[in-house]
This record gives structure tokens, sequence and C-alpha cells, in this order.
């Protein structure tokens, strides 16, 4: 019987999980809809938080859940006026992390379908 490798591996690990949320950040750094969103000057902690939870979500290490809890997405975001348009912007960011990581076309298409659904299960207002 051989070894049970997950997503998290599969794709690169911590090493591409970190490409992913890096250029994601350098996209809401420079996003007039997105970067108001993030109340702290320094998006590092959101960009480690954003690491942590992709990684276990995909079969990583279980940080992000030791450190900060369930994740209880929708109640983090909530102070937040996540929008239809803020989703795109956000989707827009995601695509290109995963552009910059050259995931295989099977591996980009499962992390995308996730992201996809994740961003419109995140609206939480229309206007």
């Amino acid at each position: 019987m051989g070894d049970v490798t997950s997503f998290y591996d599969e794709i690169g690990g911590m090493e591409t999980i970190r490409t992913i949320v890096d250029t994601f950040y350098a996209g809401v750094a420079e996003d007039p809809v997105m970067r108001p969103m993030y109340p702290e000057e320094d998006l590092g902690p959101a960009a480690e938080r954003l690491t942590l939870f992709l990684a276990q979500y995909w079969g990583g290490p279980k940080t992000y859940s030791e450190r900060r809890g369930h994740p209880r997405l929708r109640m983090r975001h909530a102070p937040f006026a996540v929008t239809p348009d803020a989703a795109q912007h956000w989707l827009t960011h995601f695509r290109a992390g995963l552009d910059a990581a050259e995931l295989t076309p099977e591996q980009d298409e499962q992390f995308w379908d996730y992201v996809t659904h994740a961003a419109q299960f995140m609206v939480n207002t229309l206007e």
C-alpha cells in the first residue's frame, strides 16, 4: 500500500502556498477596492494567516487551527462589506497567485474551483 500524498504535498508544499499568497498580496496592496478591507498597515500578518489557512486546508500543517482555532471565515469577514465587485477583485489577485505558482492544469483547476466558490461564499452585501 503506497503513501497517501496530500494536495498540499502534490503542489510543492509551503513554498508554493507562499508564492501564491505573496503574489496575491502584492496585488491587494495596490488595489483600491481591496486594500481598504485590510485595516493593518502591514499586510504581512494577513498574508501569514492566509498562508497557514491554505496550507492546512490542502492537507499541510495544522498551524492555523493551533493558533487561531476554527477558521470561521464568514464570521471573521463579517465586519467588511464583501461585495460581488470585491470578490472579483479578490479573484483577480488570486488568479495571479495561481499563475505565479505554475501548477499543473489539473492542480490549478482544483485550486481555482475552491477559491471561486470561497469568493462567492464570502459575499455578504450586494452594495
